[in-house]
């Protein structure tokens, strides 16, 4: 009977100690709730944004003017377009090489100017509006070249074969320069397309700046639009060296509602409207649910402006197809808030949206723009998100934008940067040619093909000259990241990748941190996906009942 209730005592020693440790664990739980907003981390974005736009010239071509602040460049591809009987010189080289690719410089252009249609006032006020103008202009112009003809379209200066086959810097570059044009009987609506939403976004931008401009860039976008809808065809089948490089996979159907929806906004034209509505599901505007916006696929950037103009109560009859455009588009949202019904956007350990091993980082700043104007748009009205598993208010989604912003900006499990020059820790060895030999200005000694490898890029040196405001492709499904050259699928910087980001860095400047953070929400969001494990690990449990039975037994 005495060891029966000694049994007894015993199985209520351990309930009684099992439930100290869930209530320890709580207590340390609700102790760093406390101090989450004393730990979190107050990023400058005026000086992200500054950054970016250095970057921005930084992969200029052509010639520079005399205004260019990053002076290790120099004038380079000034005879672009020769071979053709066109001047084609000026515009972006895309990345880390010496190629003009038009369509992911198109991309580039839509969404810059897109962040000065919503944000330009913010960037007006902390200084930074003219570099975007200036930015979005240095694009528009060599557009207008390219589009000499109503029904031509040049769409590559360059051969990404010959290019990636040397290192050198552009001012030195000996590889190929020819051009490749899209024309009626080589089509490439996908790619006329996206350049007309670029003009047709521009001409926006520019419209209380220079209204002469602004219209010429208006008649190219309808022209180009025209273009790409009467000739239809993938671009990468007219220039087929681009297929290797930037490969158009959701073929063009997105880009002609992208461009559409786009010229409704600056014509404000009836006929731009209806084609949006009656080529809805056809064009699969209305089919088609994506967790990805970039270059390549667009289809999550008409859902959402369909939606802005269905909030905004102008869809008049087509009222119940832009309802549909509507959930199309909350499916993204809501995947990104991961309260979505179908499946969630897939996020790394620490936090980052992952959708691809090459270049992720260009994903998680659209997905952060996207999140960014989707808060404005629903918040201006005084609506919230109707599609997802859960309810929603609408802070949250300017939140999980800002959380993916201030990840690349250092608030991460690394405590690494990945926009250069930005911080204490940022990528030092970028993959990018003009940056990682020195400059031409400092040493004018040629620099050859092959040598520029040997010379410059095998070399375990930092690079020569800072590549302020790159923002490289980022770390892996794991928050790991190789800061070599060779490692070009996270070290390797992009026009789009920083385009989308102009537009978040300047909306979020100024904005305090309890408009969109309920109490402990900030860090639960920031941190859980480390300290939570850590707290209610076996390891942790072991410890705290190890402590509690060396206690009983003393």
């Amino acid at each position: 009977m005495e060891i029966r209730r000694e049994k007894m005592r015993k199985q209520e020693d351990v309930k009684y100690y099992h439930s100290m440790v869930v209530v320890v664990m709580i207590v340390m739980v609700l102790s760093l709730l406390h101090l989450g907003p004393a730990m979190a981390i107050n990023f400058n974005y005026v000086d992200a944004l500054e950054k970016s736009f250095l970057f921005l010239e930084a992969q200029r071509s052509g010639k520079l003017p005399p205004n260019q602040r990053v002076h290790w460049r120099g004038d380079s591809g000034l005879e672009d377009g020769s071979s053709a009987g066109v001047d084609l010189v000026g515009g972006y080289y895309d990345a880390g090489d010496n190629v003009k690719f038009g369509l992911p410089m198109a991309f580039t252009i839509t969404m810059l100017s897109w962040s000065v249609i919503e944000y330009g006032s913010q960037m007006e006020k902390v200084g930074q509006l003219g570099y975007c103008m200036d930015a979005i202009k240095w694009g528009t112009d060599y557009f207008i070249k390219a589009h000499h003809e109503p029904d031509i379209l040049f769409g590559e200066v360059g051969d990404g074969d010959s290019d990636h086959n040397c290192w050198q810097r552009p001012e030195d570059m000996t590889t190929s320069r020819e051009a490749y044009a899209v024309t009626k009987e080589n089509p490439g609506s996908d790619l006329a397309a996206e350049t007309a939403a670029a003009m047709a976004a521009a001409s926006i931008a520019f419209r209380n700046i220079d209204p002469v401009y602004s219209s010429e860039l208006l008649r190219h976008a309808r022209e180009l639009f025209r273009f790409a809808d009467t000739y239809r065809g993938k671009y990468d089948s007219s220039i087929p060296l681009a297929k290797k490089y930037y490969q158009s996979q959701s073929g063009y159907n997105d880009e002609l509602l992208w461009g559409a929806i786009w010229l409704h906004e600056a014509t404000n034209e009836e006929a731009y409207l209806q084609y949006v509505a009656s080529n809805a599901e056809q064009m699969g505007g209305t089919v088609w649910t994506m967790n990805q916006f970039s270059w390549e696929n667009k289809y999550v950037g008409v859902q959402l402006k369909a939606t802005k103009l269905l909030l905004d109560g102008k869809t008049g009859s087509y009222t119940p197809i832009f309802e549909q455009y509507q959930a199309k588009a909350e499916y993204f949202l809501c995947a990104a808030l991961q309260k979505n019904n179908g499946p969630q956007m897939q996020l790394t350990p620490g936090g980052m949206y992952w959708i691809f091993r090459w270049n992720n980082m260009q994903y998680v700043t659209s997905a952060a723009f996207l999140l960014t104007v989707a808060h404005d748009y629903y918040s201006a009205v005084e609506k919230q998100l109707s599609h997802c598993s859960a309810p929603v208010e609408n802070w949250e989604l300017l939140a999980a934008g800002k959380a993916q912003v201030d990840y690349l900006l250092g608030k991460n499990i690394r405590g690494q940067s990945y926009l250069v020059g930005f911080g204490p820790n940022y990528p030092q060895r970028v993959h990018h040619r003009g940056a990682s030999i020195v400059s031409l200005k400092q040493n004018p000694q040629f620099v050859s093909c092959r040598g520029g490898y040997e010379d410059w890029y095998i070399v375990q040196d930092r690079n020569p000259n800072l590549l302020v405001g790159a923002l490289v492709g980022g770390p892996d499904q794991n928050d790991n990241f190789v800061d070599e050259r060779d490692a070009y699928e996270m070290t390797e910087p992009t026009t789009y990748n920083t385009a989308p980001l102009v537009g978040v860095l300047a909306r979020l400047q100024g904005v305090e941190e309890g408009t969109l953070r309920k109490p402990g929400v900030q860090f639960l969001s920031s941190y859980c996906c480390w300290i939570f494990p850590l707290l209610f690990s076996n390891f942790t449990y072991w410890f705290l009942w190890r402590t509690f039975n060396i206690a009983i037994s003393n």
